[in-house]
Parts: structure tokens; C-alpha cells; sequence
């Protein structure tokens, strides 16, 4: 049994449409990428907003202002009380 030329053609999926269009102007290369980021990000959002899921909250183990120091206060017995940090 030889394949069918005309099969092919008619099993194969058409092409599909395309999920933005520009209608006017002539946009480089540069602007149509920030015009599909722009768009992905929005949909990205939509779906996070639509999902109800929360942010993840990130650690404070790591946090830059951790890593301050109090500062040094002067007075009596204070060299003891500065590895505690109060």
C-alpha cells in the first residue's frame, strides 16, 4: 500500500492563526519582542491572579539588613553586653 499524496495534505493540521497581528506601522524586530514580553507578562499575571496562588514570602535568614550590625554603645560593663547584641 503507497501513501496517498492527497492525504497528507488533508490529515495535516492547517496552520494556526497568529496570537497578535499588527494591523498598522512597521515594527523592528526589538519592538515586536517587547510587545510579546509585555503581553506574556500580563497573561502571566492574569493566570497567577485567576489561580489564587499567594507569592512565596521570602526568608529573612538572608536578608541584607541582617547583616547590620547594632550600633557600639558606650558606658559601664557595655564590652560585656556587646556579644549579645542588645
Amino acid at each position: 500500500m503507497s501513501p496517498d499524496p492527497t492525504e497528507d495534505a488533508a490529515s495535516s493540521p492547517a496552520e494556526p492563526e497568529p496570537m497578535l497581528r499588527v494591523v498598522k506601522g512597521d515594527l523592528t524586530a526589538e519592538e515586536l519582542a517587547a510587545l510579546v514580553a509585555v503581553v506574556a507578562a500580563r497573561n502571566a499575571a492574569a493566570a497567577n491572579a485567576a489561580a489564587g496562588t499567594k507569592p512565596r514570602i521570602r526568608s529573612q535568614w538572608g536578608h541584607p539588613t541582617r547583616q547590620a550590625r547594632a550600633p557600639h554603645r558606650f558606658g559601664p560593663d557595655q564590652w560585656r553586653r556587646s556579644a549579645y547584641g542588645a
